[in-house]
């Protein structure tokens, strides 16, 4: 099949499983087109089977705001014709959907059809989606789509709920690599950052208000109370500042340390004893999975669908958003045993195999092939 994958080629959730899908795909022997503005951060140019066509925007002075959507439609015609593509599937449904449907209308005046699929990662429905300038626009494009998937039953629901359709959403939950994942720590590494008898703990985000990087911190201080430990903050965004200024005055600067924006996640947590996602919404919990990925028991809050991949009591503990305390209470659970630790691990690890993209690529496959059938 020749596909075109459109996505936001960033750090985010969405922009990486789009990409992490496009590779698998092309390792398939599928011909895999990215249709973006920039080069995706984990995309790799010099594979087989993979092209990369970037979306031009010259922002003329008429303009305030440069019109990236007409601008990515036009060139999703013009991708369809000269590299004569099979389908279409966009990740993040604004602004993909809506030129993916004019681009699909614009092209079947021409005599050429080519269907689109569209893939809800969470923002796009739960936050950015919910703004009334948006909603019709986003509920007549997924009405639209030749097919819908959502990343998990939770947002599939609040998909359902908030933009009442009615056609069927497939749910094709996030994946991992299973195998870029190793579960036995870096010793060198790990005394880079910690004393060996200090645990380790990990945050990986975008530090968004959403991913409430401050409990991260109050629930650290708490462990930190009982058994010492030091924290590896992943990331970097607007929150950063307001972390700074709670670890200088809980005094736990020489024990956090941060990181920054790192595509190589998978080395922090080859050497962390423990995950911590205490976000206010999680569509799926794509870093709670890369963490028992690597064999990392995980603490999080109980929202979006985190119940789904964050098993209570086997991979880790969930708790109610804000809840640090009981956050705190479950980590040291899991830490005042070490054969309870070991035991955790392990079944972190063995949680995340539910999630290998040998098992999640071929509903994509299946559902591309119904998909270019019924066209």
């Amino acid at each position: 099949m020749k596909i075109g994958i459109v996505l936001y080629p960033t750090y985010g959730g969405s922009g990486v499983v789009a990409t992490e899908l496009g590779m698998a795909l092309a390792a398939k022997g599928h011909e895999i087109h990215f249709i973006t503005y920039s080069q995706p951060v984990r995309l790799d140019l010099f594979a087989d089977n993979i092209f990369y066509h970037e979306v031009v925007v010259n922002n003329y002075p008429l303009f305030d705001y440069p019109p990236y959507e007409t601008v990515l439609a036009g060139k999703l015609v013009d991708v369809v014709k000269f590299e004569k593509l099979d389908l279409l599937h966009v990740h993040y449904a604004i602004p993909h959907a809506s030129a993916a449907f004019l681009a699909q209308q614009i092209l079947k005046a021409q005599g050429i059809s080519i269907p689109f699929i569209t893939t809800l990662h969470g923002t796009d429905i739960t936050l950015v989606g919910r703004d009334s300038s948006f909603k019709p626009v986003i509920q007549y494009c997924l009405e639209m789509s030749n097919a819908v998937t959502s990343v998990s039953e939770s947002l599939k629901s609040d998909t359902m709920e908030h933009f009442q359709i009615q056609r069927e959403i497939q749910v094709i939950p996030n994946f991992i690599q299973l195998e870029d994942y190793n579960t036995e720590s870096n010793l060198a590494l790990r005394r880079r950052y910690a004393l060996d008898d200090e645990f380790v703990l990990c945050h990986i985000s975008n530090f968004r208000k959403v991913k409430r990087v401050e409990d991260v911190v109050l629930t650290f201080k708490r462990i930190n109370d009982v058994y010492p430990c030091k924290l590896l903050l992943v990331g970097d965004g607007p929150e950063r500042h307001k972390v700074e200024e709670l670890c200088r005055s809980l005094g736990t600067c020489d024990k956090v340390i941060m990181l920054g924006k790192m595509q190589a996640t998978h080395l922090p947590l080859s050497i962390s004893d423990l995950f911590l996602l205490p976000s206010e919404t999680e569509s799926f919990g794509l870093a709670a999975l890369e963490a028992m990925a690597a064999g990392v028991p995980v603490i999080s809050s109980n929202t979006g669908g985190l119940p789904e991949v964050n098993v209570e009591g086997y991979s880790g503990f969930l708790a109610a958003v804000g809840d640090v305390a009981t956050m705190a209470q479950k980590a040291l659970h899991i830490l005042s045993n070490t054969e309870r630790l070991a035991q955790f691990k392990q079944q972190a690890r063995i949680s995340a195999e539910r999630f290998d993209i040998a098992k999640i690529l071929p509903m994509y496959e299946k559902l591309y092939t119904q998909v270019i059938a019924k066209v």
